[in-house]
């Protein structure tokens, strides 16, 4: 009998050190919530639930949102503790319209929090590159505004600053302009564009 207990016991402290050891090794708790709350959702490829728990390990993941009458959408996650996240789907026909219109909460919800992703975006951006609070700016043979990078396609953390040239001394006058204001050209994606005739 005591064989018996001790052997129990063992078996018992392997598991729970597996367990100590697997959430010491980066093992972390996403909570998930989804609107559509029926929808598909897979994370790296493999189907989880679409609402609540699921255990991950630290790092990059892939998870994916995907519903028949809604748009498909992926997005890549950094997981380093647990974390909550939110996958929203936006109707693109018929279908998903209608099941907009017999789930009004759950779509107010999914532009409330639209708007308070693209603010906090805006924010970041604006922390990231203060030049943006000075666009569009018209200077002597230059203009520059923001746009999309090309050095991080499709991704909305990065921007590209364009700078349209009007004639052959603008370059060097929108080079010696952000020197000038304290911006260092090479921490920017510079992309010059020429005018005709410029």
């Amino acid at each position: 009998m005591t064989e018996k207990l001790w052997m129990v016991l063992g078996v018992i402290a392997l598991l729970i050190g597996g367990l100590v050891a697997f959430r010491g090794d980066g093992g972390h708790t996403l909570t998930i919530t989804s609107i559509p709350n029926d929808l598909t959702l897979t994370l790296d490829g493999r189907q989880i639930p679409a609402n609540g728990d699921v255990a991950v390990k630290a790092g990059r993941h892939t998870l994916t949102g995907e519903r028949p009458g809604f748009e498909t959408y992926t997005e890549t996650v950094e997981v380093h503790a647990d974390a909550s996240y939110k996958m929203y789907l936006f109707a693109d026909d018929a279908e998903g319209r209608a099941w907009e219109t017999a789930h009004p909460d759950q779509v107010l919800e999914t532009e409330s929090d639209a708007g308070r992703r693209f603010d906090e975006l805006n924010g970041r951006l604006e922390a990231k590159y203060p030049l943006l609070q000075e666009l569009p700016l018209v200077g002597r043979g230059f203009t520059i505004d923001q746009g999309v990078s090309r050095a991080h396609p499709g991704d909305p953390e990065y921007l590209a600053f364009y700078i349209r040239l009007t004639y052959p001394e603008g370059r060097k006058n929108a080079h010696d302009w952000l020197t000038g204001h304290g911006y260092n050209p090479d921490d920017l994606e510079l992309i010059y564009t020429v005018m005709r005739g410029g």
